[in-house]
């Protein structure tokens, strides 16, 4: 496999690169829309708990961290991209780093941690929005922020509303909130 790499833009690691595997659907974030995501974020994610769900080149995971995210948790299904995941999680000596092989679909099934943000680029060819923000919800923080990256625009489904949203040539990109929260008791409560 060819390897490829990409810049992180900002923070500790500023400039470094990562590299990636040359592998079907696997797209990295461009530059700007990166760097329009993370001025969306504030720059400075000190403390969050961040979930890279679809972890693919790890640029979106890599950046948090760079930027002072306490953990992120990179989710691959592909056990050759999760190997150069690994690679480059030992490369930085990003120990707040977390790589886990499996499903999407599964990890937040079986996953019981909470995040504060959580970035969603699956394969455009994939369809798995509704699955994936239903499942999220247990998994979200108070004013947590889901990144949404696909080929079409997402609608906001029923609870959540898009906080902010752009494009960039064939990437839609979306930074999605809750605006209704339940709690174990299927109570509203106020946030």
């Amino acid at each position: 496999m060819k390897a490829n790499r990409v810049r992180i833009i900002g923070g500790e690691w500023r400039s470094r690169f990562i590299t990636f595997t040359d592998q079907k659907d696997l797209r990295p974030t461009p530059d700007r829309v990166r760097e329009t995501l993370f001025n969306w974020l504030g720059q400075d994610l000190t403390g969050k708990r961040c979930l890279d769900l679809y972890a693919g080149s790890g640029a979106l995971g890599f950046e948090a961290a760079s930027r002072g995210a306490q953990q992120v948790v990179l989710v691959e299904r592909e056990r050759g991209v999760r190997a150069t995941l690994e690679a480059n999680r030992g490369k930085l000596k990003a120990t707040q780093v977390e790589v886990v092989q499996a499903d999407a679909l599964e990890f937040l099934r079986h996953d019981s941690r909470v995040y504060d943000v959580v970035f969603l680029d699956p394969p455009f060819a994939d369809n798995p929005w509704e699955a994936l923000l239903e499942r999220l919800v247990q998994r979200l923080a108070p004013d947590a922020l889901v990144y949404c990256e696909s080929g079409d625009a997402l609608s906001a489904p029923d609870g959540w509303e898009v906080h902010r949203q752009g494009r960039a040539g064939q990437v839609n990109y979306q930074l999605l909130k809750r605006t209704t929260y339940d709690d174990q008791s299927g109570l509203p409560r106020n946030v």
